[in-house]
């Protein structure tokens, strides 16, 4: 794998939550679109504990901006999960929806800039034009159909009528990125293209809202699930493009199935809720994720802040989790 590194550090940004980004701030960030499951607490508590091992803050975030997908309680079921776990946050718990006017002062920059155009292309457009199936669920790359416009052009999309997002002007791949977990990462160009950042329905994408609030939250590390190892370098040209500081980006293994693939309702309920319901309790949760991450040397009850002096990112095993109904057993 061909190694480049690209400098990931920190100065002081200045946000909602005032903070200097040579101390470390974690953020802890469910997405109020269904229920927490195991997979979602391995990952909470690696990056909470990678924050609370250097005496590092935690931001609790809610990304609630997609929200046809939202679901009603879901936030608050969140909120729960995270204390059962014995998971705690200094700044938060922070909605995305009432933050849109930031999300479009950056896209008014991108504009400026000429770094997004108006798209009219629809997700079956883009499949149609796609030379072979997508590889990850960031879909397929973007052929650049609509690359020809410039931002002023969506002065005469309004006026006809025509729906359309935002699409970034994403620099050709392959891209190189050093991750604190996986070190050297390329990501192949079949993987790139141009994206979006601001979808037909007038609500920021995902990859600009989080860039956007991470910078504004101080944030120095953002630990997360490898299967997102694909946004990263999306989100580190739209740090450069607003001429914000990227956080030091670490991806862990999923938590999987017996089937090897990422846990979802197939390989049953696996929600923190229903087991809290059965009566397990945190600590024997925690315990088995703790010896999954190599910090203990048998699952044992054990607490997330017993945990602080134990924590090791290196002692993670590099394949995922596989997670039975005997998840418990020794």
């Amino acid at each position: 794998m061909p190694i480049s590194r690209e400098p990931i550090g920190g100065s002081c940004e200045a946000g909602t939550v005032e903070r200097c980004r040579s101390s470390v701030v974690g953020r802890l960030a469910p997405s109020p679109t269904g229920a927490q499951h195991v997979g979602n607490a391995r990952t909470y508590l690696i990056a909470w504990l990678s924050a609370r091992s250097r005496s590092g803050r935690v931001v609790l975030r809610i990304e609630d901006i997609d929200s046809p997908r939202v679901k009603p309680g879901a936030a608050e079921q969140a909120l729960e999960d995270l204390r059962w776990l014995g998971l705690d946050w200094d700044d938060g718990p922070i909605l995305q929806t009432p933050r849109l006017p930031l999300y479009q002062a950056a896209l008014d920059k991108l504009k400026a800039a000429e770094r997004v155009y108006p798209c009219t292309c629809t997700r079956a457009d883009i499949e149609r034009a796609a030379s072979a199936p997508h590889l990850d669920h960031e879909g397929p790359p973007y052929p650049g159909t609509c690359a020809h416009r410039r931002a002023a052009d969506a002065a005469v999309l309004e006026r006809t009528g025509q729906r359309f997002a935002w699409r970034f002007r994403s620099e050709p791949g392959p891209f190189r990125f050093e991750d604190a977990f996986l070190g050297a990462v390329t990501v192949p160009a079949e993987l790139c293209g141009d994206f979006v950042v601001w979808k037909s329905a007038g609500t920021p994408a995902y990859q600009l809202a989080v860039v956007v609030d991470d910078a504004a939250m101080g944030v120095t590390e953002v630990i997360r699930g490898d299967d997102l190892v694909p946004s990263t370098p999306r989100q580190l040209q739209l740090y450069r493009a607003l001429a914000l500081t990227p956080p030091r980006f670490c991806h862990v293994p999923l938590v999987v199935g017996p089937d090897g693939r990422r846990l979802a309702k197939r390989h049953g309920d696996t929600r923190l809720s229903t087991l809290r319901q059965a009566g397990v309790r945190a600590e024997e949760l925690i315990g088995y994720l703790a010896h999954s991450c190599g910090w203990l040397d048998r699952p044992r009850p054990i607490s997330a802040r017993e945990l602080i002096p134990r924590f090791d990112l290196r002692t993670i095993p590099r394949q995922p989790l596989v997670f039975t109904e005997r998840w418990g057993a020794a």
